[in-house]
């Protein structure tokens, strides 16, 4: 939209500086709307939503439960490796999403980068695809959160119960988007604060337990590691190339549950200041890397053995539709006699489930919102109420949480496998474009002579950082569902790969119909929306100054307040 003007207001303003006659055309505008960017969303996010966002929500099922399977099927050091490279793995895409994003934060986050930076058709192919992505995992959560609700009324994974739980959890997920932006970074911001504490109570467990902390005063340390041992070979082949197929089942885990960058580009539309809070955002999904994800491999693979009976039960013969004690931990409470600490655990784990699926929801209708911005989608889910939200895009995806009603005949430990690689299958496809974007990116801002420095974040080992992402994600995404051909199984293939096909179809299809010509490096435009976002920042900052998040934290909690009035007392006396 500003791209296009350039040219005229350049010469409407007789030859002088394109940006600044841009801005002094906007200012009057944007300082009237404030906070609602140029797609209609508002900018409410503060800085401690943003960071709770960044750091707990996307931590919801896959590293309370799935996590167990991937512990059954590779053992704790299959585990641990496929966690530690594969978080290294994406915090190379992290360091290439932030560098764009922060640039640019627009509705649609790295789907319309894509579609305006490399190619439209890349950018339809790959919004369907995060729109399909996120709007799977919400039934994922729902059905997930009912397993757990079994762990205190067994009755509620049966067909009545749980059609009336499912029903009462979308609508609480409805409710909660619907409302204004700002109430939702409310409720994120709590939600997602139970499951850092969460994490930190299972640590805690991990260490006091393994050193002798427990009923029985067994200080079992790493015994699991040495037996049964840390590496599980598949039965059906030979022992170098079970352990390996061991690690690849382990993979397809740690791809569905190491997740972040993404979901950050799809809030920058909606934060305040955000060249300072989405960076520092981005910033801190490397330390939930190294401290949530790889602590949490560790921390398995530590308190329960990949054969325990229980574990193999749920996860490798299925058993695990009328129990949620399909928590590794749960299960390690239980063996050591632990009596009142699961029910702590469980509760907590119900509301980070219930966090990550409210997270999704929101992300699926941003997504949908930016698909029709930029063409890709129906215009009428363009509109937005009063409040800033999508209504239409909202609608829409309230229609996927009914896919939860399926687990009634197929089972919840069936329906969450199949949704499981589904997803997976997904995330590699996005992880893929961002890579692909970033290499057109920075190519196009060396062309240009743009200097990556000057821009508000800089994202160092680059392009090399690009294309090892790139290439390893694409290896990911052809062997991680090798199962599927070992013995041939229809249904595990389209469960595999389902979303890797559809993904080139819908590429070459809008290449089809629009026929869009990809970008050339000087027609790659950097500037963009920039200008609106710069008057914005720069009228947010002496308005409504940033903050730490500590600073704000302290300031909701009261603790600035009563710091103030003891200093204050101090200097009376």
């Amino acid at each position: 939209m500003i791209a296009t003007s350039n040219k005229s207001v350049s010469d409407n303003c007789g030859g002088g500086d394109s940006t600044k006659c841009i801005e002094l055309e906007h200012r009057e505008e944007v300082i009237e709307t404030t906070a609602i960017n140029s797609g209609g969303l508002h900018r409410r996010l503060n800085n401690r939503h943003i960071q709770l966002t960044a750091i707990g929500g996307t931590i919801g099922t896959g590293l309370f439960v799935s996590i167990g399977g991937a512990l059954a099927r590779g053992g704790p050091g299959n585990l641990l490796l496929c966690f530690l490279a594969y978080s290294c793995v994406v915090s190379l895409i992290n360091n290439s999403a932030a560098e764009m994003v922060t640039h640019m934060p627009i509705s649609g986050g790295f789907i319309r980068l894509a579609g305006q930076w490399v190619d439209d058709a890349l950018g339809f192919a790959i919004g369907w695809n995060f729109f399909f992505y996120e709007a799977l995992l919400i039934p994922f959560e729902i059905v997930a959160l009912n397993v757990v609700t079994s762990y205190w009324v067994l009755d509620i994974v049966r067909p009545g119960p749980l059609v009336g739980f499912c029903l009462g959890v979308i609508i609480c997920y409805g409710l909660l988007n619907i409302v204004a932006v700002s109430v939702f970074g409310e409720a994120e911001f709590w939600l997602s604060g139970g499951k850092v504490i969460l994490m930190f109570i299972l640590f805690a467990f991990t260490f006091i337990t393994m050193v002798g902390g427990n009923p029985k005063n067994d200080a079992y340390g790493f015994r699991y590691w040495k037996d049964p041992g840390p590496f599980v070979a598949q039965a059906a082949s030979a022992e170098a190339l079970g352990q390996f197929e061991g690690f690849l089942s382990v993979l397809v885990v740690a791809v569905f549950i190491i997740v972040g960058p993404d979901y950050i580009s799809m809030i920058a539309a909606e934060a305040k200041h955000p060249s300072f809070y989405v960076k520092t955002a981005f910033k801190t999904v490397y330390l939930r890397f190294g401290i949530f994800f790889i602590g949490s491999a560790l921390a398995v693979g530590v308190v329960l053995p990949w054969n325990n009976p229980e574990l193999r039960r749920i996860f490798i013969n299925g058993e695990g539709s009328s129990t949620a004690a399909a928590s590794p931990y749960v299960i390690a409470m239980t063996n050591m006699g632990i009596t009142v600490l699961p029910h702590i655990v469980n509760a907590l784990l119900f509301t980070s489930i219930f966090s990550a699926g409210n997270t999704y929801t929101y992300c699926s209708v941003r997504c949908l919102y930016g698909l029709a911005v930029q063409g890709h989608a129906p215009a009428f889910l363009k509109r937005c109420t009063k409040k800033g939200i999508p209504i239409y895009c909202f609608l829409v995806t309230m229609l996927f949480p009914f896919l939860s009603f399926l687990s009634v005949n197929s089972g919840s430990a069936n329906a969450l496998n199949i949704l499981l690689s589904l997803i997976a299958g997904g995330g590699l496809v996005n992880y893929i474009v961002i890579s692909i974007t970033f290499l057109r990116y920075y190519n196009a801002c060396k062309v240009q002579g743009v200097n990556r420095k000057n821009l508000p974040y800089y994202g160092y080992f680059q392009p090399y950082g690009a294309w090892v992402s790139l290439v390893l994600e694409f290896l990911v995404a052809i062997g991680y569902g090798y199962s599927a051909f070992t013995p041939w199984s229809v249904q595990a293939f389209f469960a595999n790969y389902t979303m890797q096909l559809v993904a080139p179809i819908l590429y070459i299809f809008w290449k089809v119909v629009k026929k869009p010509k990809l970008k050339k490096s000087t027609e790659v435009d950097l500037v963009w929306e920039r200008p609106a976002i710069n008057i914005y920042e720069s009228q947010a900052m002496i308005e409504d100054p940033p903050i730490t998040f500590w600073k704000e934290m302290g300031k909701i909690t009261g603790i600035n307040r009563a710091v103030r009035y003891l200093c204050g007392s101090s200097d009376r006396s």
